[in-house]
């Protein structure tokens, strides 16, 4: 009797790793803080918003650093008062 071949891990977990299953877009980003849609793409050209990333010509967002961003805005606004 020969032993049960290995079960193989699905490669595309192996390189996902840690990272979210779906990233956030710019519409996405407008959506959720009730923003036009310019203003997510002048927030990110200044630096000021949420920080992003591009892949190829596509502005995308993880939804940690969004929240991570958020919770920081938090902080500092509270610090302010």
């Amino acid at each position: 009797m020969s032993a049960p071949a290995p079960v193989r891990a699905d490669p595309r977990a192996i390189l996902r790793g840690d990272l979210p299953d779906q990233y956030l877009t710019p519409d996405d980003i407008a959506v959720m803080f009730k923003v036009p849609k310019e203003t997510v793409y002048q927030w990110h050209k200044k630096r000021t918003g949420p920080p992003g990333f591009r892949i190829g010509k596509h502005l995308r967002y993880d939804p940690a650093d969004v929240g991570t961003y958020v919770t920081q805005r938090k902080t500092a606004d509270q610090d302010a008062a």
